[in-house]
């Protein structure tokens, strides 16, 4: 690294992926985050890693959280933790071989963290907490009272409902707001006051600095290479800055926090500067009047692995598809897209949704979360190692995921459905983020409620009727070997689709045995084409089907391979026609049959 100023920023993916957009229990707050950070230094079992065992006495133990909560925030820290893709399939292995409660409890028990960076995580929560101010100061118990509502406590819970997970400025603002409180969980407990509070002349040991480095990463001069904090504190000139003792090993508190106050610095590969500088997506063609609002942009040619951004905004009336691998590992994010269908076919590290209305979006496999917020009349078909959806209403998610779907506040009408589709190198693509077809629990949704603990009562959701599924055709051309829907249907669904082919099936012999003269079937055939373009305008689907005939060769101004396709290369699959008849065209949403 070159010699010169240091510029630190908070990482993307902690806060993006790892704060959970509800407000957390009021036992995570700092005051009792300081009782488990002097607990866990003299437990057996619980640092440097903090175990599954261990980490379930504590929470449900002394911070009395329910169990499901407890495993939710330890398998949250661990999706973000870098595994290698082997390593992941065979953790889904080992989960889909568990018979009972007993033998899933063992197998979990093999699981640990770091236990530093899992404080930091947890306490981390409080990102989205309706008032940070009032949380963190740390009160025996909670007040029973509740305050009676204000403007300025309107305009906090407004603020507060806005998605922060993105916002690389509240992320900043996050740690410079409470960087004393992070560092003092850093801290051993023998150099805190009996407040929980560091004292003067307390020091934060390398392993502590390592443990910050889940939060901040940096560089020197502005370089372009991002290094973890505490490889940027293994640098001589930096660690005389930082008050660094060759003799304790150990940094001063007061300098380092000193001198990181002064580093810290918006994020170069966030958001705002994606924004700003990130290359702008458009097309050679476009539909008349559907793209002018598009924004369309990504720093996927210059940013490290984990700050890999694309953004997608105001996609009107569009049928977009992608399959690249400049797309691979990216965070997406889909922000107010409208009447849309969208096809984002390659390995994706994360994808958000957020305020879309009346649109369908397909997915390659995607790493760690799919996260849908604010969004109405959407449908998502992924494969994902977690799915959450918060404040959305009447979504149909067809997903499959070896973890419970999340159901976070503010849900309204929402209907899970198992992966009902396939794509050519779908298989190769999940192998290479580590997702496998089992464990699949799609089913077994963990419903949060305001207080930020599972709720059970009044449901949010219900289960797709097998009567009402249908399968999903993507209809693009792609190369690959995966040709039925991994892991196959779960029974149910699967006689329901038979039980249709039969009835289309009976159909056609009817058609075929009525021995209808040649103008017969020439008025037969016009009726059941006047009905079904009937059905495609009262459905929505004309609009698709349009979008998929191309006017001409249509190019994106990224490049030509693995080029964005708009409007291009549907595929006929013509003897699925003859065989069932007028039916679904391919690619359309399956919303009728």
């Amino acid at each position: 690294m070159d010699q010169g100023k240091a510029s630190v920023w908070a990482r993307l993916e902690p806060f993006l992926l790892g704060a959970l957009q509800a407000a957390p229990p009021a036992k995570l707050s700092m005051h009792y985050l300081r009782k488990m950070a002097a607990y866990v230094h003299t437990r057996e079992g619980c640092y440097p890693r903090l175990g599954w065992p261990m980490w379930r006495h504590i929470a449900c133990g002394k911070l009395q959280l329910p169990e499901d909560l407890a495993w939710l925030y330890f398998e949250t820290f661990d999706l973000l933790m870098p595994h290698a893709p082997e390593d992941r399939l065979g953790w889904a292995e080992a989960l889909s071989q568990c018979k009972s409660t007993k033998e899933l409890d063992r197998v979990r028990s093999k699981l640990s963290v770091d236990t530093l960076q899992f404080l930091l995580f947890l306490y981390m929560q409080q990102l989205n907490r309706v008032s940070l101010r009032t949380s963190l100061i740390g009160e025996e118990w909670p007040s029973p009272r509740a305050r009676s509502p204000s403007p300025s406590s309107d305009r906090e819970a407004k603020t507060s409902s806005q998605n922060k997970n993105w916002d690389d400025q509240a992320h900043l603002t996050f740690i410079q707001t409470h960087l004393s409180d992070l560092l003092e969980l850093l801290v051993e407990p023998g150099q805190l006051s009996r407040s929980g509070q560091a004292v003067r002349d307390s020091q934060v040991s390398v392993e502590a600095v390592q443990g910050l480095s889940f939060l901040l990463e940096g560089s020197v001069s502005r370089g372009r290479s991002v290094h973890p904090l505490h490889r940027l504190l293994s640098r001589a000139p930096l660690q005389a800055q930082a008050g660094y003792s060759k003799i304790s090993r150990s940094f001063s508190l007061q300098q380092l926090q000193a001198w990181l106050r002064q580093a810290l610095d918006l994020n170069p590969f966030g958001v705002s500067a994606c924004l700003r500088s990130g290359k702008k997506l458009a097309w050679a063609q476009q539909v008349e009047g559907s793209m002018k609002r598009a924004k369309i942009a990504r720093n996927t040619h210059m940013a490290p692995p984990g700050s890999k951004v694309m953004l997608m905004s105001q996609v009107f009336r569009q049928t977009l598809a992608k399959d690249s691998d400049k797309l691979a590992g990216a965070n997406v994010k889909l922000h107010r897209c409208s009447e849309a269908f969208i096809y984002l076919l390659s390995p994706l590290r994360s994808v958000s949704l957020d305020k879309c209305r009346n649109s369908t979006v397909v997915l390659g496999p995607v790493e760690t979360s799919v996260h849908v917020q604010s969004c109405e009349n959407v449908r998502v078909v992924c494969v994902a190692g977690r799915l959450a959806v918060g404040a959305s209403s009447h979504c149909t998610l067809h997903v499959l995921t070896p973890t419970r779907p999340l159901l976070l506040p503010g849900n309204v009408a929402l209907t899970l459905g198992p992966f009902h589709t396939h794509y050519p190198s779908l298989e190769d693509h999940m192998a290479s983020v580590g997702l496998a077809v089992v464990p699949n629990v799609w089913d077994q949704p963990l419903v949060i409620g305001a207080e930020g603990t599972p709720a059970s009562d009044n449901p949010p959701y219900r289960l797709l009727p097998p009567a009402e599924f249908c399968s999903l055709v993507i209809p693009f051309h792609m190369e690959g070997d995966t040709c039925e829907v991994p892991g196959g249907l779960p029974p149910l669904y699967k006689e329901a689709l038979d039980a249709r082919e039969s009835r289309v099936q009976d159909w056609q012999k009817m058609v075929k045995d009525a021995r209808l003269t040649k103008e017969q079937r020439r008025q037969f055939q016009a009726l059941v084409e006047q009905k079904f373009h009937e059905w495609l305008l009262e459905s929505g689907n004309r609009q698709q089907l349009d979008s998929l005939i191309p006017p001409a060769v249509t190019v994106s101004a990224e490049d030509t391979s693995g080029s964005w396709v708009d409007a291009s290369s549907p595929k006929r699959r013509s003897s699925e026609a003859n065989r069932e008849g007028p039916r679904e065209p391919a690619g359309q949403t399956p919303t009728a049959c």
